[in-house]
């Protein structure tokens, strides 16, 4: 049985009108059917304010910087609303100790001064506490009194800037919390090291979304449609987990095919050499809008992740999106636990051969029935499944407090 008639309060690590949406705010809005949620999107900083004073995304926030405002915006979700802080210190840039730690506890206290000026507005007396990887901000409970305090932890800690202070304020968030929430099973395994009540509940795909590459009114987008078929095709982020040198191994023992990554590109991980491959193609960056269109661009969809510590704790979205429209996927065996999900109908393999094998066989063997098959293991890790996971764990475990 899921939480209903509960207040949640969930501090996320994105804007609530990011144009891709995160699983905190996914989250957020799938509790708000049965239940009262504030998503405490992750703050401006001063540095933020100046940076983008000038665009849409601060105009809409303005006015709800000011002390004098409860930070509240209503959404077309009767029952989610969002709470804007005022900007916060810009503190990254220290090193860690007494300085940074004394300066973070001025930020946090200036999330709860916000939080509580809500609490007293509305009476609310008792409410859960959700902190949805966002680990800059670890003891906002701390100076709260939720009935339930949550860890969802999403990814390691990689970048720099994250481990800079995140590593210590990360364990501060883990033993300080009732629950720990992650959503792959080498997280699992990392983290109840120091939080014993630690649960897997995996990331999930917007299917409905991603199946709409299988209309017929739905055009393969420009980008693709004048690529040599057939089109191998990867959706996200091109940036340090992608293994460029299957990519390069790929695309010359298969110059028949073209190879292309849809997403962001962050410069500073592409090889010098992609450029000169005339079957590789960067598209850059697709509004999520789009997907639809890429995909339907697709003969054979792939995830070529590199095979290390850090891809094992990885539970891409992308995986079941690929699944949900339909697609062939072949992908490196760079999680060994998603097999479990997938339940054969995605190729993993282990190096450059095994991947060009399962490109030709999938493109050569395609039917209805695989279609079908890879249709209903994508309606088997959808957000609906994965709320209702998390609403049921989090109301076990309300009941144990």
């Amino acid at each position: 049985m899921g939480l209903t008639d509960k207040t949640i309060f969930i501090l996320g690590t994105t804007k609530f009108d990011n144009p891709y949406e995160s699983a905190s705010y996914i989250i957020a809005k799938g509790l708000a059917e049965n239940n009262r949620v504030y998503y405490i999107e992750n703050p401006f900083t001063w540095k933020d304010y100046f940076k983008y004073r000038k665009t849409p995304e601060f105009e809409r926030r303005k006015q709800y910087f000011s002390g004098r405002s409860d930070g509240v915006i209503s959404t077309e979700i009767p029952n989610l609303k969002i709470l804007i802080t005022p900007p916060l210190l810009s503190i990254n840039f220290f090193p860690e100790g007494s300085i940074y730690r004394y300066l973070l506890k001025f930020n946090e206290l200036t999330i709860v001064k916000r939080i509580k000026k809500v609490l007293e507005q509305t009476k609310i007396q008792e409410y859960i506490y959700i902190n949805s990887f966002n680990f800059h901000y670890p003891n906002i409970s701390k100076h709260i009194a939720p009935v339930l305090k949550v860890y969802h932890c999403v990814d390691p800690l990689i970048l720099p800037f994250d481990r800079k202070h995140g590593l210590i304020s990360e364990k501060e968030l883990l033993c300080n919390s009732d629950v720990v929430i992650c959503t792959s099973k080498q997280l699992l395994r990392d983290k109840k090291t120091f939080n014993n009540n630690t649960y897997f509940i995996p990331n999930a795909a917007d299917i409905i979304h991603s199946s709409r590459a299988m209309d017929d009114d739905v055009q393969v987008h420009p980008a693709l449609s004048k690529l040599k078929k057939p089109v191998i095709g990867y959706f996200g982020n091109i940036e340090r987990r992608i293994d460029f040198d299957l990519i390069r191994i790929l695309s010359k023992e298969k110059p028949e095919m073209s190879f292309v990554l849809a997403g962001p590109v962050s410069p500073e991980f592409i090889p010098e050499w992609l450029p000169d491959i005339p079957n590789i193609f960067l598209t850059g960056r697709f509004d999520y809008d789009q997907l639809p269109s890429v995909l339907k661009g697709f003969d054979v969809a792939i995830i070529p992740f590199k095979r290390d510590e850090v891809s094992n704790t990885i539970f891409p979205l992308k995986l079941f999106e690929y699944l949900g429209a339909g697609k062939p996927v072949v992908a490196t065996n760079f999680n060994p636990d998603l097999e479990e999900f997938t339940k054969g109908t995605v190729h993993y393999c282990e190096n450059a051969q095994t991947f060009g094998e399962a490109l030709t066989i999938e493109l050569t063997a395609g039917s209805q029935e695989k279609i079908d098959k890879r249709i209903a293991v994508a309606k088997e890790n959808t957000w609906t499944k994965r709320i209702e996971q998390f609403s049921d764990l989090l109301n076990a475990q309300l009941h144990t407090q």
